[in-house]
């Protein structure tokens, strides 16, 4: 299986990558979300993990362009919120 993993945060990344490694996932690891969505935009991972709080991109920007160029990749979006916005 194929990850990307797109994180701002050089160690957090790091560790993932590390974690995914370790349990025979082929990673991709990038710190931007212009790399990530040039990255998904290949079609070849079979999931992305995609940082919510990234300094680059407003929240779900990445995801949405994504969704636009006909990605369906399953996104995984992890954040450090303590609670999700009232709008969703």
């Amino acid at each position: 299986m194929q990850v990307l993993v797109v994180e701002d945060d050089v160690r957090l990344a790091a560790a993932l990558a590390h974690i995914l490694e370790d349990n025979d996932y082929l990673v991709d690891a990038v710190g931007d979300g212009v790399s990530g969505r040039d990255y998904a935009l290949s079609g070849i991972y079979d999931v992305i993990i995609l940082d919510v709080m990234l300094q680059t991109q407003t929240r779900f920007a990445v995801a949405a362009d994504l969704r636009r160029g006909g990605i369906s990749t399953p996104i995984l979006l992890p954040t450090a919120r303590h609670s999700a916005p009232h709008h969703i």
